[in-house]
């Protein structure tokens, strides 16, 4: 059975008092933005279910979402853009949604635990966590919040777009988004940088 607060309870032992946990929804997908969440959880907060998002369903991560905000300390989300992803790369794209949601806190944290093991620059002192989604109750909090937050933004845009079916996929390369990628080109919130494979493969037919 995980414990959720070890990250957590180990870090206020050794002195940090305010303890968020940082992860990011998106950087796989072609098209919409990156995001991050970052979240303080009072010690030893009980919110039942709370795991990785990607292991939740749809339903659940809505539920846990309110949840999350409601007993929250504090909690911050930020995104990256499209055309920020392909100007500085996917990595440091991240990072960037990473730090407005970090900033976004209003309870200053002096302890960030990152899902990953690349550490982005916070302005605080900072520790990965590998697999920290499905290990510290904090990470998988602000996986859930970012998971949520971008796929909503991603159903918004599917009644802009309605023809790559973003509602479904979420932007991520299924064959159907593919294929109407080769039907009807990309659109603007489609990122440049990850289509020029795709592009150049021939089309059906």
């Amino acid at each position: 059975m995980t414990d959720w607060y070890r990250y957590e309870n180990a870090a206020r032992t050794e002195g940090f008092l305010a303890v968020c946990g940082i992860d990011e929804a998106g950087r796989g997908p072609l098209a919409g933005p990156v995001f991050a969440a970052a979240v303080i959880l009072p010690e030893n907060c009980q919110i039942e279910g709370i795991n990785d998002s990607k292991k939740l369903t749809p339903k659940k991560r809505d539920v846990l979402f309110d949840e999350i905000r409601s007993d929250a300390l504090s909690y911050g989300i930020g995104f990256a853009t499209e055309q920020e992803i392909d100007r500085v790369n996917i990595l440091q794209a991240t990072f960037l949604a990473m730090k407005r949601a970090f900033d976004a806190l209003k309870v200053h944290p002096d302890l960030a635990l990152v899902d990953g093991n690349r550490m982005p620059d916070l302005g605080a002192e900072t520790r990965t966590i590998i697999k920290g989604d499905a290990l510290s109750a904090s990470v998988a909090a602000a996986s859930i919040l970012a998971k949520v937050s971008r796929d909503r933004l991603l159903c918004e845009i599917d009644r802009i777009y309605p023809q790559y079916g973003f509602a479904k996929h979420k932007g991520y390369g299924t064959a159907y988004h593919v294929e109407m990628l080769k039907k009807y080109g990309p659109c603007p919130v489609h990122r440049t940088s990850f289509l020029k494979k795709i592009l150049e493969e021939p089309k059906n037919g």
